[in-house]
C-alpha cells in the first residue's frame, strides 16, 4: 500500500504539504514528493485540487470520490426466530439525530423472509423509509449473502453512514462489507456525532485497553460505517409517521452461498440478557470472593435484579463469562444499576454509563466510581447491603 503522486497532474500548489500533520510530503521542483514518515492516512487525497494524488492498495487503485453524491443514513437489522434484534432500534434513535441534523433520509434496512406483517410495527420507530430485501433463504442468516446484497445496495444507493450493531453477526459481515466497498468502519463505537463543518461523521470508541477514547473519522471515503454494541443508546419512543417501504425480491438458492445451515442448536437461559435487565447488581473485586457473592444476588432476589460483575469477577472466577459488564463484556442500560464495591476503571464505566439511575457502594470515598454516579454510599457492603436487603423486604411487605 503506498501513496502515488501523479506528476502531470500535480501544479505544485502545496494544498498537500499543508495538510500532512506528520510532514511527510515536500515539493521537490514544485512537484508533492512522499517522505518515508507517511503514514498513509490519505489526508492529501482529501485536500489535493487537482485529484493527482491516489492510494493504491496491492491492484486497487482509490482515488478521491466525490462524497456530496452520498445522502442518507443506513441502520442494518438483523434477526433471529424472525425476531429483530433491539440493537437496530437502538440504532434507529441516534440514526434519526444524525439525518436530522444532515437533513437527509434515515433507512431501516432488514434481509429477511417472513417481515411482510411486521413492517407496519416498524414504521413506528421513527425512519423515513425501510429497504426490505425479501428471499427464502433469507430467514436465517448467511455471512456472503448478506455481504454481496448490501454491497450492491449500497452502489445504488450511495448512503453516507450505514450504522451495524455490533454483535457476532454485525462483527462478521461489516468488515466484509467495508472491504469489498473500500470504505472506512470503526468498531465497537460508544458515541456518534456529525461534525458541524465538515459534516463528516465523529465516531468515539475506547482505545488503548479502555484508557483513551479516540474519535475517528473517514474524510474521504464513503460510506462512513460504525458498528455500536447494544446498550449504548436507547430504544426510540414510537410514533406514528408516514413511512415509504421499498420490497426488493431476490431469487436465491442454497447453492448461491458457500456455507449450509445444517442445525440451529438454541441453549435455554435461566437468567435474563443482561442487555435487557431493568435492573442490575454488579460486584467488582471490592466484594472480596465467590462466596461474598451471595449478598449480592440475595440483593439482586430481592430486587428482581440481574447479577452482573467487572472484568476481574470474571478472570478470577466469580461469575460465568456472559455475565461481565464493560468493554469487552456487555454494555447494559437499565433503570437501576447498584454498583458494589466497583471501582470505576472506564473499561467498566463504558457499558453502564447509560443506565438511568446508578447506585455505587464502595469504601473508598475516592473511587472514581462515585464521579459517575447519582447516588453514593460511603462504607464496607458487608455491612450496608445487608440493610438495604431488609428495607427492601420492608417496602415489598407494606405493598
Amino acid at each position: 500500500m503506498s501513496i502515488k503522486i501523479d506528476h502531470e497532474l500535480c501544479t505544485g500548489c502545496a494544498s498537500c504539504v499543508e495538510s500532512c500533520m506528520y510532514g511527510a510530503i515536500e515539493l521537490n521542483n514544485n512537484i508533492a514528493k512522499v517522505l518515508p514518515n507517511c503514514t498513509l492516512c490519505g489526508a492529501c487525497i482529501e485536500a489535493c485540487p487537482e485529484e493527482a494524488i491516489s492510494l493504491e492498495r496491492g491492484d486497487i487503485k482509490t482515488k478521491k470520490i466525490d462524497i456530496s453524491q452520498y445522502k442518507g443514513v443506513w441502520v442494518i437489522a438483523e434477526h433471529y426466530k424472525n425476531k429483530i434484534h433491539n440493537v437496530a432500534f437502538q440504532l434507529l434513535r441516534k440514526g434519526r439525530e444524525l439525518a436530522d441534523l444532515l437533513q437527509v433520509n434515515l433507512t431501516l434496512v432488514i434481509l429477511g423472509a417472513n417481515f411482510d406483517d411486521k413492517l407496519e410495527e416498524f414504521s413506528q420507530y421513527g425512519m423515513d423509509e425501510i429497504l426490505y430485501v425479501r428471499a427464502p433463504i433469507l430467514k436465517d442468516y448467511y455471512s456472503d449473502l448478506y455481504v454481496k446484497v448490501i454491497s450492491e445496495l449500497v452502489v445504488q444507493n450511495n448512503p453516507e453512514i450505514i450504522l451495524i450493531g455490533a454483535t457476532p453477526t454485525g462483527r462478521d459481515f461489516a468488515p466484509r462489507i467495508a472491504k469489498r466497498l473500500n470504505a472506512g468502519l470503526t468498531a465497537d463505537c460508544t458515541g456518534l456525532e456529525i461534525n458541524p463543518e465538515t459534516k463528516n461523521l465523529l465516531q468515539t470508541r475506547p482505545t488503548y485497553g479502555g484508557n483513551i477514547l479516540a474519535t475517528i473519522q473517514t474524510p474521504s471515503s464513503r460510506p462512513q460505517m460504525a458498528t455500536v454494541r447494544p446498550g449504548i443508546f436507547k430504544i426510540p419512543e414510537k410514533v406514528q409517521k408516514d413511512v415509504k417501504i421499498r420490497t426488493i425480491e431476490y431469487q436465491f438458492k442454497e447453492k448461491d452461498s458457500v456455507t449450509k445451515i445444517v442445525k440451529v442448536i438454541s441453549k435455554t437461559k435461566n437468567t435474563v440478557n443482561l442487555e435487557d435487565a431493568k435492573y442490575i447488581v454488579a460486584g467488582g473485586r471490592g466484594v472480596g470472593s465467590k462466596e461474598n457473592f451471595k449478598l449480592l444476588k440475595d440483593l439482586a432476589n430481592v430486587l428482581g435484579a440481574e447479577l452482573g460483575g467487572s472484568r476481574i469477577t470474571i478472570e478470577l472466577n466469580w461469575l460465568d463469562p456472559d455475565r461481565q459488564i464493560g468493554q469487552t463484556g456487555k454494555t447494559v442500560n437499565p433503570k437501576l444499576y447498584i454498583a458494589c464495591g466497583i471501582s470505576g476503571a472506564i473499561q467498566h464505566i463504558v457499558g453502564m454509563q447509560n443506565s438511568d439511575i446508578i447506585v455505587a457502594i464502595n469504601k473508598d470515598p475516592n473511587a472514581p466510581i462515585f464521579h459517575w454516579a447519582h447516588y453514593g454510599i460511603i462504607g464496607d457492603l458487608n455491612e450496608i447491603i445487608p440493610i438495604l436487603i431488609q428495607e427492601f423486604k420492608k417496602l415489598k411487605s407494606e405493598e
